[in-house]
């Protein structure tokens, strides 16, 4: 029985090619990723972890088209991120990408609600206050949409950031430690609720974490140690 996560027909939504990213260093040249190869299929779930340093969020950085690799190319949604400029980059991240961070990255001067419909309003959406509206109710904040980041507590901050980044319905959600800052309990229903809008949604959704327990929950796990995919793991019920 084929799970959920990973279709049999695979739609390639994401596709990376012989990643690598050098930088420089007084030693010299310092390679964070090495010849990272992968394909995840639409609607798939990937959870990417390792150690602190292992290149999980410089990874994910390239992945988004936020960096460029020095070598190898990504393709999301069809379209080769290194034959863009930064400009392209940002329009089709606008497009096609959503994101969730550690640190919330809420706008402080702008209300719940605001925060929510901004990318609504950058993409000319005229429905933008309904949509962000509903998905505030749907992460259970309809009764804070008028509170400013500083008057929100952590997690609810990040539910905040959740529905943000959910409520464009990209094609692919990229979350980078995103229940890091936040205690086991709420970071347990963060989680949660994370999954539960990614099955709403459909959206392919790629995960760093240190959260074992978070990452066990996607259908596929790719594991990094020292810049290379060490290995990649699937559920039991898609091993053949």
């Amino acid at each position: 029985m084929p799970s959920a996560h990973a279709p049999m027909i695979r739609n390639s939504v994401l596709k990376a090619e012989n990643l690598c990213k050098q930088v420089s260093s007084p030693e010299g040249p310092l390679t964070i990723v090495h010849g990272v190869s992968f394909d995840i299929a639409a609607g798939e779930s990937v959870a990417i972890v390792g150690a602190s340093g292992a290149g999980k969020s410089t990874l994910l950085a390239l992945l988004a088209g936020l960096d460029v690799p020095t070598s190898g190319r990504v393709l999301l949604a069809g379209t080769d991120l290194t034959r863009l400029d930064e400009d392209g980059r940002a329009r089709l991240r606008a497009q096609r990408v959503g994101f969730v961070f550690q640190s919330f990255h809420l706008i402080p001067a702008l209300t719940a609600l605001e925060n929510v419909m901004l990318p609504l309003e950058l993409a000319g959406r005229p429905d933008a206050r309904r949509s962000a509206l509903d998905t505030l109710s749907r992460v259970g904040l309809k009764d804070r949409t008028g509170h400013y980041p500083r008057q929100l507590s952590g997690g609810e901050q990040q539910r905040v950031a959740l529905a943000r980044a959910f409520v464009t319905q990209p094609a692919v959600l990229f979350a980078d430690e995103p229940t890091g800052n936040l205690d086991t309990a709420t970071g347990g229903r963060i989680g949660e609720l994370l999954f539960e809008l990614n099955a709403h949604s459909h959206t392919t959704l790629i995960l760093v974490t240190h959260d074992r327990e978070l990452a066990s929950r996607c259908g596929r796990t790719i594991e990094m140690e020292a810049g290379r995919v060490l290995a990649q793991k699937a559920p039991l019920a898609e091993v053949r």
